[in-house]
């Protein structure tokens, strides 16, 4: 066995980081090139990984990557996050599950035939998402935060109460049939095990950071005790109940994760280098054990299987989860939607289930659960995952971004005031203390240093549309200028001066530069010569705005302004037209022209209206 186990070993695993490195270069999720090499190394291929070739190590070997996977994307998952999509990430935690769980049972028993037993267990794997396929997703999809959020908050806690829901069914329905009393008694229990062993964890690692058993290798402590906490508490909860380890391991990565850490940066890298190993070692393996003749069995059934879950059953759960969500438009309803791909859990357990069920002379609902299963798999996978740039980028979800490097005062104002003018801004901090505060007061922080390439990209530059550079240093300002021009192509640059003595020193990069002086004689000015007009523009809680738009709408084209009166919503009016020295208050008899610059002034939301009229793509 030794002799094919080794040579299998270093196939997954070197094809498995190549693989994420060219995902990584192409901007598509990682999971469909997973498959594809699972596919080609197992037996309807190569046959160089069979369900033999790990002996009765596998389900040891799937659990523990599962655990170090969830354990990561947990840890990710900060509280202030999951606020961020509070009420449609309990939704889809809870009556999303619920839809899923019911509507993919009724599908599988009428359109397959198959027991209610079995529905319910296929039903049950097939509510899991998971970080194993959410988190490549979003990785080269760059949603806004609260999408973000509602989808890992729901791809870890489903992974956990899938995964004890179908052990529990397949344990208490499937082979004892002990009823539904049982069901939910033995759901409870080991949720309830899995928490305790979570949270014991939690407080083991929080003792042993706080008291520093060894402070000259802290960083490397921490990191040994991360990992420790991961397959420690997945461990000690299988001791006790099988699949108890998913909970045990999800609860220690959000308790852990937000606790405050001396080496948070160090452990979050190790985190996801660890992660990124195990992904592509059970995926691939697991994709290797795909049986076609299972899946090609199920016929039209399989199919129609597929199409109710991706078109009818997926829709709903987005629909009852983001009803009456303000913060979610259409167009990330209908993303949200669309992003259902199932992942590890359902494919591990799955596989086990089968085993058990073939040892026990069951082989049609071996064959049917395998084939089912994989068929969901294959189907959101490559479809769902594999197309999530192009689903995003038609939905539009996937906004340009602001980039700020420097989280001081004057980023962190700044940030506030774009926000609040629907942009989507993301700050780009070196200082600890200053990223956690500027994280506190709701935004999107990336710790690093902002003339470092890797950095800014880490915080989207590649989909970014203006950068400003807002640090306390010109020459750190005028370096991540340079950088953002001459190697991302960005042309949209601003930057604040300190000293205005380098303001040519911006200018000949072709930076808009405002220095400090200037800016604030400006603001005192506008308060002694037009208070109540300053107030009025410049505060950003008065439902007020100014938003400057390229014509590009044929209906406006052509159009004297006196005309375009019926085009401006009620409480907007157009305050300019033209830009730098051609700007002016146009007359009413001008005639507006493809790509001229209007300018709006009145109320938010009669601007937001307007802007979109006279620019429909915005």
């Amino acid at each position: 066995m030794a002799a094919t186990l080794l040579p299998a070993v270093a196939i997954i695993l070197v094809s498995g980081l190549v693989v994420q490195l060219l995902a990584q270069r192409i901007r598509v999720p990682s999971v469909v090139f997973f498959l594809a090499i699972g596919l080609v190394l197992g037996p309807e291929g190569l046959g160089l990984v069979t369900i033999d070739t790990f002996g009765d190590g596998l389900e040891t070997i799937v659990g523990l990557s599962v655990a170090i996977i969830v354990f990561d994307g947990a840890f990710q998952l900060r509280l202030d996050r999951i606020r961020e999509a509070s009420t449609t990430s309990l939704r889809l935690v809870t009556v999303g599950a619920v839809v899923m769980f019911v509507g993919t049972a009724v599908a599988v028993r009428f359109l397959e035939g198959v027991t209610w037993e079995l529905s319910l267990l296929v039903g049950a794997l097939l509510v899991a998402t998971g970080p194993t396929v959410i988190t490549p997703i979003l990785e080269v999809v760059r949603v806004r935060e609260h999408v973000s959020s509602a989808l890992e908050t729901e791809g870890i806690v489903n992974d956990v109460t899938a995964a004890i829901a179908a052990v529990v069914i397949f344990e208490v329905l499937l082979l004892d049939d002990l009823g539904v009393p049982a069901t939910v008694a033995s759901f409870m229990q080991r949720l309830g095990i899995g928490v305790a062993a979570g949270l014991l964890a939690t407080a083991l690692i929080y003792l042993l950071l706080r008291y520093e058993i060894a402070p000259e290798e802290g960083p490397q402590a921490a990191r040994f005790l991360l990992l420790s906490a991961a397959i420690g508490s997945f461990a000690v909860a299988e001791v006790f109940a099988a699949e108890a380890g998913i909970a045990a391991a999800a609860t220690a990565g959000i308790a852990v994760g937000n606790l405050d850490l001396s080496y948070r940066e160090t452990m979050e890298q190790f985190g996801r280098d660890a992660t990124l190993i195990a992904l592509g070692f059970v995926f691939i393996s697991l994709a290797a054990l795909i049986d076609l003749r299972a899946v090609v069995g199920l016929g039209v059934g399989g199919l129609l299987l597929v199409v109710a879950i991706m078109v009818v059953i997926r829709p709903a759960v987005a629909l009852v989860s983001t009803i009456g969500v303000e913060k979610f438009t259409l167009r990330e309803r209908l993303f949200l939607a669309a992003m259902g791909p199932r992942g590890i859990i359902p494919a591990s357990v799955a596989t086990l289930f089968a085993i058990e069920l073939e040892l026990a002379g069951n082989d049609t609902a071996a064959q049917t659960l395998l084939g089912t299963v994989f068929v969901v798999i294959l189907a959101t996978d490559v479809i769902e995952a594999g197309f999530a740039r192009q689903i995003g980028d038609r939905l539009g979800v996937t906004p340009m971004r602001t980039i700020i490097v420097g989280g001081g005062r004057v980023g962190r104002a700044l940030a506030s005031r774009l926000e609040n003018s629907g942009e989507f801004v993301v700050i780009v901090e070196g200082d600890e203390e200053r990223k956690i505060k500027a994280e506190e007061l709701g935004f999107t922080v990336v710790l690093g240093d902002g003339t470092e390439g890797d950095v800014l990209r880490d915080a989207g530059i590649e989909d970014a549309k203006v950068v400003v550079a807002a640090t306390g240093e010109d020459d750190v300002n005028l370096l991540v200028a340079q950088i953002a021009k001459t190697k991302f192509g960005i042309d949209d640059l601003y930057a604040k001066v300190n000293d205005p003595e380098n303001d040519d020193a911006f200018e000949s990069l072709s930076v808009t530069a405002v220095n400090a002086p200037d800016a604030t004689a400006f603001a005192i000015e506008n308060e002694i010569e037009r208070s109540e007009l300053a107030h009025w523009m410049y505060d950003p809680g008065d439902g007020h705005d100014v938003q400057e738009v390229t014509v590009t709408s044929n209906a406006v084209v052509g159009t004297s302004i006196r005309d375009l009166n019926e085009a401006i919503p009620g409480g907007c009016l157009i305050a300019e037209v033209g830009e730098g020295p051609d700007a002016h208050v146009p007359d009413p008899g001008e005639v507006l022209e493809y790509g001229d610059k209007v300018t709006f002034l009145g109320d938010a939301v009669a601007v937001e209206r307007a802007v979109k009229r006279f620019h429909p793509h915005e």
